[in-house]
Order: structure tokens, then C-alpha cells, then sequence
């Protein structure tokens, strides 16, 4: 197993201590992204002079003497979140000509911290799909292989870590859309508490269960990058107040004593027999940790499935409709009837969602007070090829929308934190991951869980077969 590339506090260290200059590792990844980029599409715009800028002006703070968390780290964005004078397309022809006035806070936020943006990254457009395929900027491919799907919607953001360019990117999740990639690309995945990261200068898909998340190779690195994003800001009336902790501080506390929550409905069901066999594997390890194992039962979870949907369509198509009315042939063909019928959508559905949104908080915070952090698998399967459309699961073929999502979307209607890491792989060499579930603004507990793990495994440390590839050996598709 070859060596995988450095996380952000190795390369900060090197940074600081002088022995490389944040620009000698700007160059290095702007190199690699414009070469795997034709092949991989992981970016839709790359900005070495911006990244140029901030790597000289980070130098330029070592050498004063600054002390910055992510010295020299580059990092990239999802194409939804703002970066000053550089266009926000959101993966779509309607916007591809909007340029940003400024920096989204969470930019703004790494960047502060020392970070170098190389660019915006490839997603499903407008954040409304779960395969990373896009017609106008073309198909995000797994770098596990290249004829599979990445996932989406933030696909560029984990196929730009998997491929080594950079050690951590942002991407949204609204659904599942940064939890889904990381499972399938290897990765570690990170949508934290509803408001516990600011999405001022991020467009929307569903304001009212958006969420933006970092994803890296470790669950240490997270939280890194963690304690940089998290934090009230007053352009976001949605943000919260509560004081964010220093999540590194807590990551080697042991687990002994921890209560995981094993579902008993809904996620351990239907999967495939190699998702349950590595999935029942990394339950072992945590009870070897000291870990113990509760059966608990999750309520409501088919009305989930109703009411985020009467959400998602209500507050996406809400969003859209003034670019529908004007543009509509420039959305794909994919996602244009979605916002159209969403728009069809009695007001009385929206609020039956949101009824049903609060109902399934109070019953889920009594689940929660009993255990300390949930476990399922994130996907029920691994990544599928372009242009399958159903999966074939115990008890029958499942179409590929509800397999990919019904694990996660629960937590994007409640708020709560969750993680995705590798746990295994399947036959054919492709990730799979496990889904932690932590309560309410308890990142550092599932962080902790995940970093705790990765260190008796070596998982996250695999690196794709396309990290190892010349540009004459890479695959078509």
C-alpha cells in the first residue's frame, strides 16, 4: 500500500518549520489538479492566481512569525459556495455567468486560517442529484474506477481529495451530499449540526436543511478544519451562538463506556452481503474499544421520507423560480422537471413537512439521550456504474435514489451530526463506508468515535488506483 499524500497538519508543520514554502506546495497541487483534470473532472474552474496570492501572503506570515492552523493547506470549494470575483455556476448553464462579489464566511474563515484555494469544484448542477453527472461540465468520475459514479452532489469535492491534490475541500450536503461521496470514494465525510457552520454565501438548495462540511482522508483532519468553519456569524441568521469547542483536544479520549446505537429498522435490512460484512466488522472493532452496543428503534422514519421530500422540492423550486420563469431550457434535463413540479406543491404539504420535522425531533432526542452516538452503514451498496439506474438488493431491485439517500437524508431533517469513513472494501476494490450519528452539536463525540478508529485501522489510508496512474494508462469510459 503506497503512501497517501500529506493531511493538513502535516503540511502546515512543514510550513511553519520552514521546510517548504506555501507556494513550492501551491504549485504542486495546481500541477496535479490541471493534469487530472480532463480525465477526472473533479474542478469547474481552477484559480492559480488566487491561490498564488494567499500562498505568498501565508509565506510571507510565517516569515513574520504567524502561528496559522492551515499554513499553506490548499483546499478547494464546492461551485455553490462564493469565492470573491470568480463565478458561482452551481454546476449549471443558469449561473455560469454570475461571478461573486464575496468570499462565502466559510472561505473567508480558511483562508484566515492560512489555507490556498486552487478552485471551485464539480458537482451535480445545482446540487439537486446523487451521481456527480453533469452534461455541462461533464461527469465527475470515481478515481476508484473510472466507469463508476463518484457520488453527488458534492462529487468534485471528494474526487479532488481521493485523487490526492488536496487534503481536505468543502462541500453541501442537503441530503446526503457530502456523507454519499466520501462513502464511495474513500473518504472521510463530515456534515456537521444544522447551524453549526455558517452558509452565508452558499446557494441554497433547501435553506431550511442545508448544511456545509468539510471532506478529508481523517476524521483528525476534520476536525481540524472543523474548528476553523464552525462558529456563529451574523450574516446567517440561522447560525448558532453555542461556543465551538477545540475538537482536536478530545479526539484521544477512549471510548470505553460510549453507547453506539444499532438501529433495528430501516438500515441493516437490505444491503449488500459485502456492506454488511465490513459494516459488522467496524462494529467489532469499536466494542474492542470499549464500545458498548445498544439495539434502539428510530420512529417515524417513513414519514421522514415524505416530509423531507415535501421540503426539498418546496425550497429548491422556491429558490429557482425566478430563473425558471426566465431560463428554464438552460437547466438539464435531469433536474428541470424536478424544480417544475416542485413548484406544483400545495403550501399545505410544506407545512405537514415541517410538522412532521418537529414531531420526529422530540421523539428522536429520547433516542439520543440514550446512547451517545448512532452507527449504520451509509449506502446499502457500493458505487454503481454510469447509467444504472437500480440496484439489485435482498428483497428485490431498489432504485438507486432511495438506496443512495434513505440512510442519510434522516439527519438533514433533523440537523444532526454525522460522519461517513471507510470501513472496507468490496471484491472489486471499491469503498465502503459507516455512518456515525452523533446528537446535537456533538461532532467531537463522532469525531472522536472516527478518529479512534482509523487509528486500529488503516482504511483511509488506501489510496485510488488513479493516484498511480500515468495520463497514457488512464482509463476510458
Amino acid at each position: 500500500m503506497s503512501k497517501t499524500a500529506d493531511n493538513c497538519l502535516e503540511i502546515a508543520a512543514k510550513v511553519q518549520s520552514h521546510e517548504k514554502t506555501a507556494r513550492q506546495i501551491a504549485d504542486e497541487a495546481l500541477a496535479k489538479a490541471q493534469r487530472l483534470q480532463e480525465k477526472w473532472r473533479p474542478f469547474i474552474r481552477i484559480t492559480p492566481e488566487l491561490a498564488w496570492q494567499q500562498a505568498e501572503r501565508v509565506d510571507r506570515q510565517v516569515a513574520s512569525g504567524r502561528q496559522l492552523p492551515l499554513a499553506g493547506v490548499p483546499f478547494a470549494v464546492k461551485d455553490l459556495i462564493n469565492m470573491k470575483d470568480v463565478p458561482t455556476t452551481c454546476g449549471s448553464k443558469v449561473f455560469r455567468d454570475h461571478v461573486a462579489g464575496a468570499d462565502a464566511t466559510v472561505v473567508q474563515k480558511l483562508i484566515a486560517s492560512g489555507a490556498v484555494p486552487l478552485g471551485k469544484l464539480n458537482m451535480h448542477e445545482c446540487a439537486f442529484g446523487f451521481t456527480g453527472e453533469n452534461p455541462t461540465f461533464g461527469d465527475c468520475r470515481n478515481p476508484w474506477d473510472a466507469n463508476r459514479i463518484a457520488g453527488g452532489s458534492s462529487s468534485g469535492s471528494a474526487v479532488a481529495v481521493a485523487l490526492g491534490i488536496c487534503p481536505v475541500t468543502l462541500g453541501s450536503d442537503t441530503g446526503g451530499s457530502v456523507r454519499l461521496p466520501a462513502a464511495l470514494c474513500g473518504l472521510t465525510g463530515l456534515k456537521p449540526t444544522y447551524g453549526r457552520v455558517s452558509r452565508h454565501g452558499v446557494v441554497p438548495l433547501a435553506w431550511s436543511m442545508d448544511h456545509v462540511g468539510p471532506l478529508t482522508r481523517t476524521a483528525e483532519d476534520a476536525a481540524l478544519v472543523l474548528e476553523q468553519m464552525a462558529g456563529h456569524d451574523p450574516a446567517d441568521g440561522s447560525s448558532s451562538r453555542q461556543r465551538v469547542p477545540q475538537y482536536q483536544d478530545d479526539l484521544e479520549k477512549p471510548l470505553r463506556g460510549l453507547r453506539i446505537g444499532l438501529p433495528q429498522t430501516w438500515f441493516f435490512e437490505a444491503l449488500d452481503p459485502e456492506v454488511s460484512q465490513a459494516v459488522e466488522v467496524g462494529i467489532d472493532r469499536l466494542v474492542s474499544l470499549g464500545c458498548e452496543r445498544i439495539d434502539v428503534i428510530l420512529p417515524h422514519l417513513a414519514e421522514v421520507l415524505g416530509a423531507h421530500r415535501a421540503i426539498i422540492f418546496s425550497e429548491a423550486s422556491s429558490y429557482h423560480q425566478p430563473f425558471l420563469a426566465e431560463r428554464a431550457d438552460r437547466y438539464g434535463d435531469d433536474i428541470r422537471p424536478l424544480l417544475q413540479g416542485g413548484l406544483l406543491l400545495p403550501a399545505v404539504d410544506y407545512l405537514k413537512g415541517q410538522r412532521v420535522r418537529r414531531v420526529v425531533g422530540k421523539a428522536w432526542a429520547n433516542v439520543f439521550a440514550s446512547i451517545d452516538c448512532l452507527l449504520t452503514p451509509t449506502t446499502p451498496i457500493v458505487a454503481t456504474r454510469f447509467g444504472q439506474r437500480t440496484a439489485a438488493l435482498p428483497g428485490g431491485e431498489r432504485q438507486l435514489v432511495r438506496a443512495y439517500l434513505d440512510f442519510s437524508l434522516p439527519f438533514n431533517l433533523t440537523g444532526h451530526p454525522a460522519l461517513s469513513i471507510p470501513c472496507g472494501f468490496s471484491k472489486e476494490g471499491l469503498p465502503i463506508g459507516v455512518h456515525l450519528v452523533g446528537g446535537p452539536f456533538e461532532e467531537g463525540t463522532i469525531l472522536r468515535i472516527a478518529h479512534q478508529y482509523q487509528r486500529q485501522t488503516d482504511w483511509h489510508q488506501r489510496t485510488a488506483p488513479a493516484n498511480h496512474l500515468t495520463t497514457t494508462e488512464l482509463p476510458n469510459t
